[in-house]
């Protein structure tokens, strides 16, 4: 028993590409930017760099899901109840690191 199955084919999406290519040119950009930080800016200014790491990792995770999970079309409570987890997270890793060194100094 022969079955013929059609294949619909679809024109290509040009705006999904487009928005596709420009993010990952947003997020190589910010990587270089970070990436040349690593090894311009002098360890002496440790806690610039960290800052600068952790500030710029926050941007490229929110630009991911904010596109790549359509999180940047939805509501504002909806983007919030994400967000404000994610930044308590950052703010939480933050403390910790000041933290964690000022024991260290004290201990040591």
């Amino acid at each position: 028993m022969q079955q013929n199955t059609p294949i619909d084919v679809k024109p290509i999406n040009k705006d999904k590409i487009k928005m596709f290519l420009r993010v990952t040119l947003y997020l190589f950009v910010i990587t270089v930017f970070e990436f040349a930080i690593a090894f311009t800016v002098p360890h002496e200014y440790k806690w610039l760099r960290i800052f600068i790491f952790v500030a710029l990792t926050i941007v490229k995770a929110y630009y991911i899901m904010s596109e790549f999970m359509h999180l940047g079309h939805e509501k504002g409570s909806l983007k919030m109840s994400i967000l404000f987890p994610l930044l308590f997270v950052a703010f939480l890793l933050f403390i910790l690191l000041f933290q964690a060194d000022a024991i260290y100094q004290a201990i040591y």
